[in-house]
């Protein structure tokens, strides 16, 4: 018998757009702080605020696009995200002050807010079920290599061309996206017009969560605190510890096993259930921030950064494929909403919450209270997901 195919044309494409979204959004993250505090003399918190401004407009997004992505339809709704974020893209070439700056930085959160849910919801619809914990595993090394490749080509392209040159770079990749997503078949649900009615009408707090994901899914919330301990604050820490030169590789080792582990891992998690792959990423995750707080010297920083790959990198697809397995298909997208939004919360106020605990106690405190977090998820885990797989399993 014939195994259920992943690498179909709709995967391809919809995994190349993805890739381009991404590459696009870490391109100009790490770069835009230094922008406006150089190009517009912007005080540190507003341009602090610059940068982190594209998140609240994902959020806001993610919000809209997880109601109503199967009432508007997710090939009008694709389309008008890609099209919103290659518009956000062309902006920056225009901008005129730091009020103009956030602006853009906004409208342009709001298209990959939009653009990511319904990517995600609508590759996740092209995947076997017997096959989606590798499938999802394979989608999510697009992220990876955005969060690889971007900030690195933004320095070469400032250091050496300025930042139009990165601007232009980001309109080529964002144009890139948006013929992907063209180009790719897109599966829709078909709602009935008492239906739609019905979820135009309702505002409740069930009409903009999936509560049977949510739970699941709040566990990216706390998860996405302790990894946006090491985006934030590694590269400082390295310098405290004098490992500037190994800090400088170590998202790059994150990355490239990455690309080893989650194949893997997603065949495990088809075959043998989520919890063979669930606990082991929990556990490898506290002990990297435990490595971290450890650092002498490069080598163990950098083996932070391949027991991160196992941990937080399995973590992060292997939840997504938890929280498409227990929504409603008719719900899908409000599950991979109620997904990105505990994740991109926990991402975006841990700096301003982890900042405040590194001025009282120091870094390594600070990654041991993160290390203790992550290990109190595993119970947490067991109780709201763990335990009802394994009697599945039975």
């Amino acid at each position: 018998m014939k195994r259920d195919r992943i690498w179909t044309k709709d995967f391809i494409v919809l995994l190349a757009s993805n890739f381009f979204v991404s590459l696009s959004f870490y391109l100009l993250l790490t770069s835009m702080a230094v922008y406006a505090m150089k190009y517009f003399h912007a005080t540190k918190s507003s341009a602090g605020l610059a940068a982190s401004i594209f998140v609240i407009g994902a959020l806001a997004a993610r919000l809209y696009a997880g109601k109503f992505i199967d009432v508007v339809g997710r090939k009008k709704m694709l389309y008008s995200g890609l099209g919103l974020f290659f518009a956000g893209s062309m902006a920056y070439l225009f901008v005129t002050g730091i009020g103009c700056l956030m602006l853009i930085r906004f409208v342009h959160g709001v298209g990959f807010g939009i653009s990511t849910t319904v990517l995600t919801t609508a590759n996740m619809s092209t995947l076997p079920p017997s096959r989606r914990g590798e499938g999802i595993g394979y989608f999510s090394l697009s992220n990876a290599a955005g969060t690889a490749i971007g900030p690195f080509f933004a320095l070469y392209l400032v250091n050496h061309f300025g930042y139009s040159m990165m601007f232009i770079f980001s309109i080529i990749f964002s144009s890139f996206a948006l013929i992907l997503g063209v180009m790719a078949k897109i599966t829709e649900i078909d709602l009935s017009h008492e239906e739609k009615e019905k979820i135009k009408r309702s505002f409740g707090m069930n009409d903009f969560y999936e509560k049977k994901a949510f739970p699941v899914a709040f566990l990216m919330f706390i998860g996405g605190i302790a990894y946006s301990g090491i985006v934030s604050f590694i590269n400082s820490y390295a310098i405290q510890m004098n490992l500037s030169h190994a800090a400088s590789y170590f998202f790059v080792v994150y990355a490239l096993f990455l690309f080893l582990i989650r194949p893997v891992a997603g065949k495990l998690f088809d075959q043998k259930g989520e919890n063979i792959v669930m606990y082991p990423s929990f556990l490898f995750f506290a002990v990297s921030l435990l490595c971290i707080t450890m650092a002498r010297t490069g080598f163990l920083l950098l083996l932070a950064g391949i027991l991160l790959a196992m941990g937080y990198g399995t973590l992060m697809s292997s939840v997504q494929t938890i929280v498409g397995k227990v929504s409603p298909p008719h719900r899908l997208g409000l599950g991979i909403s109620t997904f990105y939004i505990c994740m991109d919360s926990g991402m975006g106020i841990g700096p301003y919450i982890l900042g405040l605990i590194a001025e009282g106690v120091g870094f390594q405190v600070m990654y041991i209270m993160l290390a203790v977090a992550v290990f109190c998820l595993i119970p947490a885990y067991y109780l709201v997901h763990g335990k009802k797989a394994g009697i599945e399993r039975v």
